[in-house]
């Protein structure tokens, strides 16, 4: 279990690292949308950091040997990085939204300061969210009487049914549908694009760039299925338990908790391949820094495009 939970806090700290080092250190990557990914990266890497390290020695050993009160911190941490997490993804679907859909104004719409402005945004709603659920303890609001089935010994979020419902709407739910119907419309609107230049190439008899289009509109089907898929995987299954638990007493197994709070965890090792490899010109960037090239003099401005 130990070498199955370091596999994947390395991956999540390593990935996120290569993100983050890739945008500091090139310029041609400074750029609105890469300030999302940036941001997402530093909470992905501190989910790796701050949270799963500790929750890997609670899940093994099905213990917390830190006290309450860095249990209340682990907690809140945990809620406030996820949920950042989940909203940054929408604001990266925002910002793909405008590039696709609307090429013209995107560049006078989602600047450097817009999309600062919206990290900002993000890590504040997060952190009032999260740090103001678990220290008023409204989420544990009508749950003494049940608290004797709570595992003694570990260190969970629980939620009353009116915080289940309500997290699981503002966290999954609401997220999961902006994204659908944003993602869809991006799918619709390039797929119109490509059909346009279809319609032109077809009157050139142009059969090889015909061909080429086709693979444009199977890759950009494959990135938005692995996109949504990936992220309803892995969070859907933890806030459905949101929901479920307090309506049968909380009297679900503690280590079918820890399974679900792992898959939440994987978001934070695939965002980095999701939203960074799929990019050539991240794929360059990792390689520079695989090979130690990022150490010479003219790496910051090195062609990323060829």
């Amino acid at each position: 279990m130990y070498l199955l939970f370091i596999s994947i806090i390395l991956a999540t700290i390593l990935g996120n690292s290569f993100v983050i080092v890739s945008i500091c250190h090139f310029k041609q990557l400074h750029s609105p949308t890469n300030v999302l990914i940036l941001s997402l990266a530093l909470v992905d890497l501190l989910v790796g950091v701050l949270v799963m390290l500790f929750s890997a020695t609670r899940s093994v050993h099905g213990c917390w040997f830190y006290g309450d009160t860095f249990c209340g911190i682990h907690t809140s941490f945990e809620l406030f990085l996820t949920t950042l997490s989940i909203f940054h993804l929408i604001c990266i679907a925002v910002d793909r939204h405008e590039a696709i859909c609307n090429p013209l104004h995107y560049s006078r719409k989602i600047t450097m300061s817009v999309a600062v402005m919206m990290v900002c945004v993000s890590w504040s709603l997060a952190a009032v969210y999260a740090y103001g659920v678990v220290y008023s303890k409204a989420n544990m609001a009508g749950l003494e009487d049940i608290s004797k089935h709570f595992c003694l010994g570990a260190c969970f979020v629980y939620f009353n049914q009116l915080w289940g419902m309500l997290s699981s709407a503002l966290c999954f739910f609401f997220p999961c549908t902006v994204m659908v119907c944003l993602y869809t419309k991006i799918f619709v609107v390039a797929e119109q694009h490509v059909r346009k230049i279809g319609d032109k190439n077809n009157s050139l008899n142009d059969r090889g760039r015909g061909g080429l289009i086709k693979q444009s509109e199977s890759k950009a089907a494959k990135t938005l299925s692995i996109v949504l898929g990936v992220f309803i995987f892995c969070w859907m299954p933890l806030f459905m338990q949101f929901i479920i638990d307090p309506l049968t007493g909380h009297r679900m197994d503690p280590f079918l908790y820890e399974a679900l709070y792992w898959l939440s965890y994987l978001n934070s090792a695939c965002n980095p391949i999701i939203y960074a490899l799929f990019y050539p010109s991240f794929k360059k960037c990792f390689h520079c820094i695989i090979t130690l090239k990022i150490f010479s003099s003219n790496s910051t401005t090195m062609n990323l495009s060829k």
